[in-house]
């Protein structure tokens, strides 16, 4: 019960740094959107050798981090916290790839231990860059500024659903977990044995509750959408912040300089 609480209250940490002030946070949330997209598909298009070339993108998370005054610990917390799911998605790289692509002495370094090292690299910069998304605009934002930009307006109102029912499902299994903590005498009950009950009455009370919901939600005049009581301008901040940024992505990908570092590392290692 102490972990799903804290699990919440650590998500809710993450939402409140959105009511921060800053250069960032005062930007349209388009723009911020828009920079973030450019920048993971131009991170995620590098090939799987591609290792060197991944270096300078991390000038982005670092410069965003400064100026939006995000918590780096925090943060670097969270993005860490994706690690060993990576590694067992790439676990089995070196075993299976053999190609040798590096000599350094007599040690042979294959093509599987640089692609899952790349691997590791695009993850930590790619959901990087979407906790960094969430601290500086928060996700009703996010999802208002998708809407703006052409998504359905379905998908936008089901993606803010999901994310506020995150709240209502740990809160329940909170409140069923300290209920059988409170009804197991010497500890009994609390084995894996009761996991199916405990799973199955959280589901009817989560269902429950959405119902409940949703009732109110009508009673109140929902009508398909959230209102939103201020809406941002995309104003000409907005427009040299996301064409700079785009143009920084851009150039990185395009190896205008990381060519040459890449010679350079490669003909010190080899």
């Amino acid at each position: 019960m102490i972990s799903i609480t804290a699990a919440v209250i650590d998500f809710k940490q993450l939402e409140l740094l959105a009511d921060r002030d800053s250069p960032i946070h005062t930007l349209d949330a388009r723009a911020k959107v828009l920079v973030t997209a450019v920048f993971i598909v131009s991170v995620v298009s590098f090939g799987r050798y591609e290792l060197i070339r991944l270096l300078p993108f991390f000038i982005f998370p670092v410069v965003m981090i400064s100026r939006a005054k995000l918590p780096p610990l925090y943060l670097v917390r969270k993005v860490a916290f994706l690690c060993p799911f990576v590694l067992m998605v790439g676990l089995f790289n070196p075993v299976f790839d053999h190609t040798a692509l590096y000599q350094i002495g007599q040690l042979e370094i294959t093509g599987g231990w640089i692609s899952l090292a790349s691997l590791l690299i695009r993850s930590l910069l790619t959901v990087g860059a979407a906790v960094i998304l969430m601290g500086t605009t928060g996700f009703t934002s996010i999802c208002n500024a998708l809407e703006r930009l052409g998504i359905p307006q379905l998908f936008a109102v089901q993606l803010l659903f999901l994310h506020r029912y995150i709240f209502v499902l740990a809160d329940e299994a909170a409140r069923a977990s300290r209920a059988r903590e409170l009804r197991s005498c010497g500890k009994k009950g609390l084995g894996i044995t009761s996991f199916g009950s405990l799973a199955g009455h959280l589901l009817l009370r989560t269902w429950q509750r959405a119902e409940h919901i949703h009732t109110a939600m009508q009673a109140r005049g929902f009508v398909g959408r959230f209102p939103v009581h201020h809406q941002s301008r995309f104003g000409k901040t907005e427009l040299c912040y996301v064409l700079t940024w785009s143009a920084v992505c851009v150039t990185l990908r395009m190896n205008t300089f990381t060519d040459a570092i890449m010679a350079l590392v490669t003909g010190i290692i080899t």
